[in-house]
């Protein structure tokens, strides 16, 4: 199955949702860093929380990007995604590796440890808007889910889950984002909560085959449920040549200068998708004929 995220309402308008189902672009990420399974769970949630806030965005060069700062030893995260819903990312700790928190249940919370999550949007202000939040439980659905009460005062549920097969490859990703408007009912309000205590855990969903439309099928099937689009997701990074070289040009005559003299060369490392990009002095010189 491809990847793709469900956008949908509910409740006559007064909720919104949405579903993704993740397994390829999780699985991606997972070759590109060469991440140990508790690392890929914790990425593989972040990347498709992304991805469905991606999807929330309204123009075409809109941009949310979520960071973790944790004191465990997976130290942090960082992923990005577009209003396109193509998204990249990274831990600060690939290899990490702890022991489960009981058979078959990654600790990802212990790998992250103490800390806080930020979310920056740029959404084409002056300014990014950026919110921040001290880490409720490291689950990182839990957090999210905290983060839009406080920072956007969306009443929200979110599901995340990410199974690591036992050859360390990705069998099941994907997620959930059910938000409340402010004229949902109490009687809504009341029989959402009743279902979202009693579903399955996501990736138990799609291991036994269900789609992103048959989970929101579950949880809002009988309160005039409207799906709006289906949306491609992808792991993709936009980095070039010429990003890195435009990153080169703007630290300046003097940095530059320092590097031609100290290294004659340089190679930079993409953190989102790792490719290297390497120059010569003789390239260098020629950038630093464009430099200020």
């Amino acid at each position: 199955m491809e990847d793709y995220i469900i956008r949908a309402t509910a409740g006559n308008g007064s909720i919104r949702a949405f579903a993704a189902t993740t397994k390829n672009l999780v699985q991606k990420a997972r070759e590109v860093h060469h991440t140990s399974p508790v690392a890929s769970a914790a990425l593989g949630r972040m990347l498709t929380a992304s991805a469905m806030m991606g999807s929330m965005m309204k123009g075409d060069k809109d941009l949310v990007t979520l960071q973790i700062r944790g004191l465990g030893p997976l130290k942090g995260i960082v992923v990005s995604a577009d209003a396109k819903c193509r998204v990249k990312g990274y831990v600060f700790n690939p290899d990490v590796d702890i022991p489960c928190k009981y058979p078959g249940k990654l600790d990802v919370s212990g790998a992250i440890g103490d800390g806080y999550m930020s979310v920056i949007k740029d959404i084409g202000m002056k300014e990014p808007y950026a919110g921040r939040i001290q880490l409720v439980s490291g689950e990182i659905a839990e957090d999210l889910t905290y983060y839009f009460v406080q920072s956007e005062q969306t009443p929200s549920s979110v599901g995340l889950g990410v199974l690591v097969d036992t050859d360390t490859s990705i069998r099941q990703a994907g997620g959930f984002i059910i938000q409340l408007l402010p004229d949902a009912t109490e009687e809504m309000i009341s029989k959402l909560e009743e279902r979202l205590n009693t579903i399955p855990y996501v990736t138990d969903l799609l291991d036994m085959g269900k789609t992103p439309e048959d989970i929101l099928e579950m949880i809002l099937g009988d309160m005039d449920l409207k799906i709006m689009d289906k949306v491609p997701t992808e792991f993709t990074c936009n980095c070039s040549r010429e990003r890195v070289e435009k990153a080169l040009i703007s630290i300046g005559k003097e940095e530059l200068e320092k590097i031609i003299k100290e290294d004659k060369k340089a190679n930079l490392h993409c953190h989102f998708c790792g490719k290297e990009y390497a120059f010569t002095e003789e390239e260098l010189n020629t950038l630093l004929e464009s430099a200020k």
